[in-house]
């Protein structure tokens, strides 16, 4: 089985990005005996060029609407869908997205939570639908003495702090990110990631921007705990890789965050920042160990998802009913973008 990955998220600092270098490490150590991974930046033309068996992309985004293989696409949230007045793309550009998605073979979703909205909000069959979490890069590891003092050196960091990790180059309504840092609280608040103009206009907190792996898990280590006041998340993988460096996680009680963390985490009520804050600030360490869960577990299960998308393909076939075929239109500039 040959497989095309869609690899045009790898440099991004968010979390896609994250999850397609995790993920694709895993797929390559993983791979079974006479399966191929190939990696494209331009997996339109690959896919034309390669012929593979099966085409992934590790976003809603790379969706393709006529694909000439099966098709995997992973989504990790629906905040779009359930915030629309929040979202300004509602366009055709968005809807034809979605509808790329509901032809694809296989739709992975990093919780049970996830998969019920995708069923719920892009009118997925849940057979076709499949949980596979994320996990902590190796990475993600408590971090020495000596390496904390550098990492608060090097970001002029205070001796204790609580964190929040994340995107902020521009305002989401759903992460509360301005409530945070308007809250009164006893900590300092480190916000850690890629900033705008808008960012260094929160009040009373310390911004690091982006930084690397090592830096990371370096901060998450020398934190009182990471706090997640959004109302809405995927997965949490911030979470985890507190937990991984052991830190202690505060956040909302949404059902993804449950769902993955649940006797590891405390949880205050959605939208009770100050009780958020006040959680946080009493928390002791150490924290609980995260899930043994790990991105070689995640590539197994994805392998298999590979192997179902192509049974099924193969199954259509052998019923007598060849797979659709569309003429091209317009439309197919979209998905050589």
């Amino acid at each position: 089985m040959k497989v095309v990955f869609d690899s045009r998220s790898v440099s991004d600092p968010d979390g896609v990005g994250r999850y397609s270098r995790c993920m694709l490490r895993a797929l390559g150590k993983t791979a079974p005996a006479g399966d191929e991974l190939l990696e494209s930046l331009r997996p339109f033309a690959a896919l034309r060029a390669r012929n593979p068996d099966v085409f992934h992309t590790p976003w809603m985004d790379g969706a393709m609407l006529h694909s000439p293989c099966p098709t995997v696409v992973t989504i990790h949230d629906v905040s779009a869908l359930k915030r629309r007045s929040e979202h300004l793309r509602t366009g055709l550009r968005l809807r034809l997205r979605h509808l790329a998605v509901q032809r694809a073979a296989m739709v992975i979703v990093p919780t049970a939570a996830v998969a019920g909205d995708a069923v719920a909000h892009l009118r997925l069959e849940r057979e076709r639908v499949v949980v596979i979490p994320e996990a902590a890069d190796a990475s993600m590891y408590q971090r020495s003495a000596p390496e904390i003092a550098a990492a608060r050196q090097r970001f002029s960091l205070p001796k204790q702090y609580l964190v929040w990790v994340g995107g902020l180059q521009h305002p989401s309504p759903g992460k509360h990110i301005a409530k945070l840092a308007a809250a009164r609280r006893e900590l300092p608040l480190v916000l850690v990631g890629p900033t705008s103009p808008w960012a260094h206009e929160l009040p009373d907190v310390v911004l690091t921007g982006q930084v690397a792996d090592e830096q990371l898990a370096a901060i998450y280590s020398g934190a009182h705990a990471l706090v997640l006041p959004s109302e809405d998340e995927g997965f949490g993988l911030t979470a985890v890789e507190a937990l991984a460096c052991g830190t202690p996680v505060v956040t909302c009680d949404v059902p993804a965050l449950r769902e993955v963390l649940d006797e590891r985490a405390t949880f205050v009520a959605p939208g009770d920042i100050a009780g958020l804050i006040a959680a946080a600030q009493a928390v002791q360490r150490p924290a609980p160990s995260p899930s043994a869960w790990s991105w070689a577990d995640a590539a197994r299960a994805t392998w298999d998802v590979y192997a179902r998308a192509l049974a099924a393909l193969d199954g259509r076939r052998t019923g007598g009913r060849a797979p659709r075929r569309r003429p091209a239109t317009g439309i197919d500039s979209l998905e050589a973008q």
